[in-house]
């Protein structure tokens, strides 16, 4: 009998493919059909029960808020009295200060952040990547009542001596700006809340920044600068486009972070129920530090339900500006098709 020769790879391939069923490859057989069950209840679950927690927490805001509703209504909003003895209610200075107090910090806060983000992964020594991160992410986890007492005792004096009458001395006599640094220099108010609440958010836009500027595919980046691109035309260009999702996510966060701060902002921001002018240098108060101060000692009435009613707003300026950003990205993605 003659030796058969062993089969060339194709001649393999063919055998095999002769050999294979046809049609459709077979099913994997699922062995616990009721795990997937299982799984989607608790995924739909979960849903539903913040969808629990979150009307749970705007009904409870409603029915404790509804007397001082029912007394001063909208005009609430933009009436600056603040009286407990009367029991005359208007949150507008908590309100001002609340929104002054975060586009400071925001203002101060995004262009830093992004600063921190682009060095880290554009120019970075691969030696200082690691450490430098590290110890930006570290300012996340100081206490915020550690900020406010090193805003007030240490920060304040300093803002007050070479930031504040500075300002007064150059800007004194001008007419807007003279306005915004009228007030007495003395290191707390509307200015100093904003500084340190952008310190604060920092850490948190930072690191969002960062994460997504590294999942850019390095093959978009290494072609831009195939083509002669400069650092900032790659970050412009290709990155930003790129991570424009999470880059909003963080300052988003961010605002957030600012938006619901409380003792940092009660140490430093003077906690005035009054509005004289729109200095920063001003003493004010925000939302969340007159609920710090009052809601501990306010009475059961028009003093608690009034306060209530200055956390419900809190709750809807927040959600007025997650639906803006939500707008925003929207308007962002719908341009993109109108260019290509």
């Amino acid at each position: 009998m003659a030796a058969t020769l062993p089969a060339t790879p194709n001649e393999h391939k063919k055998i095999m493919e002769r050999s294979a069923p046809q049609g459709r490859p077979p099913q994997r057989r699922m062995v616990a059909p009721w795990a997937d069950a299982v799984f989607s209840a608790l995924a739909h679950g979960a849903a539903l029960v913040t969808l629990a927690m979150l009307a749970g927490i705007i009904g409870s805001l409603l029915i404790g808020a509804w007397p001082a509703i029912k007394e001063f209504g909208l005009p609430f909003l933009w009436t600056t009295t603040w009286d407990p003895v009367e029991e005359k209610f208007g949150g507008l200075v908590m309100i001002y200060g609340t929104l002054a107090t975060s586009i400071i910090a925001l203002l101060i806060a995004v262009p830093v952040s992004f600063g921190i983000a682009l060095f880290l992964t554009e120019m970075s020594p691969a030696w200082l990547k690691r450490p430098l991160g590290t110890a930006i992410e570290l300012l996340a986890a100081v206490p915020s009542i550690v900020y406010g007492m090193w805003g007030l005792l240490a920060f304040g004096p300093v803002l007050a001596t070479y930031v504040q009458q500075p300002l007064q001395a150059a800007f004194g006599d001008t007419p807007v700006l003279g306005t915004l640094f009228s007030g007495p220099p003395v290191g707390i108010g509307i200015l100093s809340a904003g500084i340190i609440l952008a310190i604060m958010i920092i850490p948190f836009i930072a690191a969002v920044m960062r994460d997504v500027f590294d999942v850019t595919p390095p093959l978009l980046k290494e072609s831009a600068y195939g083509l002669g691109s400069t650092t900032w035309e790659v970050v412009s260009k290709v990155v930003l486009p790129y991570t424009k999702s999470g880059v909003i996510g963080g300052i988003m966060l961010g605002l957030g972070r600012a938006l619901g701060e409380t003792m940092a902002v009660t140490f430093v921001i003077g906690n005035f129920n009054q509005l004289d002018s729109l200095s920063l240098f001003q003493a004010a108060n925000s939302i969340t530090s007159a609920l710090a101060n009052e809601f501990a000692e306010a009475q059961e009435g028009l003093h608690q339900a009034s306060l209530l009613y200055l956390g419900l707003v809190l709750f809807f300026i927040t959600f007025v500006v997650l639906s803006l950003s939500k707008l925003m990205l929207m308007q962002l993605r719908k341009n993109e098709g109108t260019r290509s």
